[in-house]
Parts: C-alpha cells; sequence; structure tokens
C-alpha cells in the first residue's frame, strides 16, 4: 500500500495534507526518513512513524454501539441524525456501516463495522443468526401469547414469522418481556405483538448472536469490540 494512501486511510488528512507531511520530514518508516508518497509498505510488517509516534493501522474496525432513540441506522441522511454521525471521525475515516438496522425509536445493540463477509454472515437470513429484544408491552402478556410466538403469528401482511421464543419477565397492564427472534423484517417486534392485540411502547435490543450489549455503556456510547467478543462473533455457529 502506497504510504500516502494509508494515512489518508487513517484520518492523518487529505491526500495532499499527508504529502505536506512528507516534505516536512514527519514521516519514518522503519526508522528512516520518507518524502516519497509513492513510497510503498506493507501495513502488517513495516512500522511508520509520525513525529515519532507510531501509527496503528488497521483494516478493519468493529464498534459495539449503545443506540439511542431518534436516530437512524444509516450512515448518511439528508433530515435525521444517524448512528454513524455519532463516530468520532477517527472511526468514520474507515467508512464502517451498520450491521442491520434497529428502528429510529429502538435503543439498543448496534453493531458497526467496515467488515462486509462478516456482516453479509450475520445478516444472511439461511444463518438465522438469533437477535434479542427487551420490549415493554402495553396489555397483559400470557401463556397464550408464548405458545402463538413459539409456533409463529401472521403478519398484517399475511407473513407467517418464524418462531420466536418469549420470555415474561412481568405480566400486567404494562408487561416486560424478552424476546428472540431469527429474522428481521420491518418492525417484526411490534408487528408480531400487534397479531396478539398488544402494543409495544419501549424497545431495545440486547444481543446479536454471541453479542451482548454491554450496558456500562450509556446511550449514544460506543466502544470497540473486545478480542474475545470478537472472536467468538466471527467463530459463531447459530
Amino acid at each position: 500500500m502506497r504510504i500516502d494512501k494509508m494515512l489518508a486511510n487513517l484520518g492523518y488528512g487529505s491526500r495532499k495534507e499527508v504529502k505536506g507531511l512528507l516534505k516536512k520530514g514527519a514521516v519514518k518508516i522503519n526508522g528512516k526518513l520518507v518524502k516519497d508518497a509513492k513510497e510503498h509498505i506493507d501495513p502488517n510488517e513495516d512500522v511508520v512513524t509520525i513525529n515519532g509516534q507510531e501509527v496503528v493501522y488497521k483494516e478493519f474496525i468493529y464498534l459495539m454501539m449503545n443506540k439511542p432513540g431518534g436516530v437512524i441506522s444509516a450512515t448518511e441522511d439528508n433530515r435525521d441524525e444517524t448512528v454513524i454521525d455519532l463516530l468520532e471521525m477517527e472511526d468514520q475515516v474507515y467508512e464502517p456501516f451498520p450491521v442491520g438496522r434497529l428502528d429510529k425509536d429502538t435503543e439498543g445493540l448496534l453493531l458497526i463495522t467496515n467488515d462486509g463477509q462478516l456482516s453479509h454472515r450475520l445478516l444472511s437470513p439461511k444463518k438465522h443468526v438469533p437477535k434479542t429484544y427487551f420490549a415493554v408491552i402495553e396489555g397483559e402478556v400470557t401463556e397464550e401469547d408464548i405458545h402463538a410466538f413459539r409456533k409463529g403469528v401472521t403478519l398484517d401482511d399475511g407473513y407467517e414469522t418464524k418462531p420466536g421464543e418469549l420470555v415474561i419477565l412481568k405480566s400486567g397492564i404494562m408487561s416486560d418481556i424478552e424476546l428472540t427472534i431469527t429474522e428481521g423484517k420491518f418492525h417484526q417486534v411490534k408487528r408480531m405483538f400487534q397479531a396478539v392485540g398488544k402494543r409495544v411502547v419501549y424497545l431495545k435490543r440486547i444481543s446479536m448472536g454471541s453479542l451482548k450489549l454491554d450496558e456500562t455503556l450509556e446511550l449514544g456510547e460506543y466502544r470497540e469490540l473486545t478480542v474475545e467478543e470478537l472472536e467468538e462473533l466471527m467463530n459463531y455457529q447459530p
């Protein structure tokens, strides 16, 4: 990879600005001063420094976000704030994207990456990767609903959902539940409860495959996945 391309990709400026750094003698490769923007390096082998500070290169970025309500799961939008807008510029330079989507008013676990292969694997309908949600439901959730979800319910457009695993945490006029599903139709959780005559008033995703939401993350906060989390996700088999 060309040195100017690598440094631009990592957010050290535009190609023109990076050339300026090189001309000033700020960049060294393996301790040797480099001024030629066309100089090629192996990011995994060569040590690059700028003004004595080592540059850490990584091809992929894997972020866990606790998505807040009111923000959309997209890379850009002309009207609404997106989850990418919440990222620091140093993370935005990797051009990451959300893996799947959460509704605008839904909170919780969102994986953001630039690894297309991992994203495809987690979203492929053939893989049946489970996603678990916590929800507050208007109306009393009953054993009858558990059985209905276990068989699959018919949505408003006639679609028969795959079985879902419903757990009642608290039942009453307002009920707390957890629901695990293996597909992601438009507004699916809300529409599944609509199918049994109830309404979702709060929804939060708490897990996706092996990845569980870090409850210490405030809404809108994010962090990189740990090595263990990433390994588990890469090797995950439903």
